[in-house]
């Protein structure tokens, strides 16, 4: 697979690249791949939208959860392997 990029989003690229000591395709690998997954999970959630499933608001969720929403807010985000 070959791709071409704009030369600002090369230079972060590049940037990332340097500042973590992996490979260009290593970001471009893991940054299609949360893509792709960030997209199936829309699908998804459209999907279910269509079907008129039950929907419940972030808030009500957080609600719901507790101290458990809240102690995850405060952690950092996980790292991309």
């Amino acid at each position: 697979m070959f791709i071409r990029l704009e030369p600002e989003l090369e230079e972060k690229l590049d940037s990332i690249s340097k500042e973590t000591g992996r490979s260009k395709s290593h970001h471009a690998r893991e940054s299609i791949r949360q893509y792709l997954e960030d997209h199936e999970d829309y699908l998804k959630g459209i999907a279910a939208l269509e079907r008129h499933e039950p929907t419940i608001a972030l808030e009500e969720l957080e609600r719901r959860l507790g101290a458990a929403a809240i102690a995850r807010k405060s952690l950092p985000p996980a790292p991309l392997l």
